[in-house]
């Protein structure tokens, strides 16, 4: 059975290209909008408070891709030792102590097996039913995972262009107020300044959505194989029926 370990720094590579794209987009932008330092990209004249919460949807995807990148992984949904341990007690038949082992120790493998452990004296048809319908809903579980990060990667740009929409709003509303004798110079200043919610929007947009797609990729990879060790365990209730 061959058993795959992925190295921690691949893990990590996604999450951390997140970090390293916003801050590089950010850091760009506010050379471009003005002289000065990052932390004047922050001031409440800049981004306003839609930039700071584009920025604070960044720290959460951060965190969200770093903590299902770690959770999801093959070696942590079916645990080798587990795996090995529910063979030995098949191969034994020893079904009441696979059943107290999936109780005990609860996680995508064991959920599937104990589901079709309790269908045990049962046509195979049942058992089998049973474990495609666990499967199912442990996959749907791990989707919904995911799924926070594909809301954030549709939002952040949405929020950017809210933000720059509201930016040119008071830009034009202050022209109108002063009759139309306003500085160019001045004008585009604002309008620039309105678009950088934009660029923290797309900034945190693009890489979440990277992430999202490759954990989506994993998710379907690893449940594909849970799956089908799963139902080889229990290949052997079809040649009694």
């Amino acid at each position: 059975m061959i058993r795959t370990c992925v190295p921690p720094a691949r893990l990590l590579a996604l999450p951390i290209t997140l970090l390293f794209t916003t801050a590089l987009a950010a850091q760009n932008a506010a050379t471009a909008a003005e002289p000065g330092t990052i932390a004047e990209m922050f001031a409440y004249k800049n981004a306003g408070t839609i930039g700071y919460l584009i920025v604070l949807m960044s720290v959460v995807g951060l965190a969200l891709s770093i903590e299902n990148f770690l959770v999801l992984q093959r070696d942590k949904l079916a645990p080798p030792p587990r795996l090995d341990e529910l063979e030995a007690l098949f191969a034994d038949d020893q079904y009441q102590e696979a059943v107290e082992l999936c109780s005990r120790d609860k996680n995508y493998l064991t959920n599937v097996v104990g589901a079709g452990l309790a269908k045990l004296g049962h046509s195979f048809e049942t058992i089998q039913t049973a474990l495609r319908e666990m499967e199912i809903e442990e996959t749907v579980k791990l989707f919904q995972r995911i799924g926070w990060l594909s809301m954030l990667a549709s939002l952040a740009p949405m929020m950017g262009l809210f933000g720059t929409v509201t930016g040119m709003f008071f830009t034009f509303s202050a022209i109108a107020a002063e009759n139309g004798t306003v500085n160019p110079a001045e004008l585009a200043s604002g309008i620039k300044m309105a678009l950088i919610t934009t660029i923290f929007g797309l900034s945190v947009a693009i890489p979440l959505s990277v992430v999202f797609y490759a954990l989506r990729n994993r998710v379907v990879r690893t449940a594909t194989e849970i799956n089908a060790l799963c139902e080889d365990l229990f290949e052997r209730f079809r040649k009694k029926d």
